[in-house]
């Protein structure tokens, strides 16, 4: 009985043994994976495109290419004041929120108006260029995510 008792914990030690080096072999690569770098030159950033350059654009007051708490603090009081008329517009019942309803009313006007925009042909849809146009008009796509890291070093 002392034999098979013997053979049962050295099976169950081997699965343990087995299970660490599984978990200590996924660490590392999992580490080595996150320390490489992706080949070729980074891509350039030259600050925010779209509507974000259009707010520091518009907020940035001394020109440093950045937001002062001041300037963050009137940007921030703009949008309020822009998110409180959509409000009022589209708050059909005054119950102080958008409603589903009231929300497919508001994505059906906007859409409207990036037809209106966009729509250089005049026949009611957008077509590829269009499409194009307006998507450029938000200004480029990231190349890559934005790290905590990148964040702070103003890449």
């Amino acid at each position: 009985m002392e034999s098979g008792n013997r053979s049962f914990f050295h099976n169950k030690t081997n699965n343990i043994m087995k299970t660490i080096q599984h978990l200590i072999l996924a660490t590392a690569l999992l580490s080595a994976a996150n320390g490489q770098t992706p080949e070729g030159p980074k891509p350039e950033r030259k600050g925010p495109a779209g509507p974000l350059a259009e707010i520091l654009a518009k907020f940035d007051k001394d020109g440093d290419g950045k937001l002062s708490d001041e300037e963050s603090k009137a940007a921030r009081e703009a949008m309020q004041a822009k998110r409180k008329e959509a409000q009022s517009k589209f708050d059909t019942d005054g119950d102080g929120k958008i409603s589903e309803e009231e929300r497919k009313a508001m994505f059906a006007t906007r859409k409207k108006e990036m037809v209106a925009k966009f729509d250089k042909d005049g026949d009611g849809v957008l077509n590829d260029e269009e499409k194009k146009a307006a998507r450029e008009s938000f200004g480029p796509r990231p190349a890559a995510p934005v790290t905590p890291k990148a964040a702070k070093e103003g890449q």
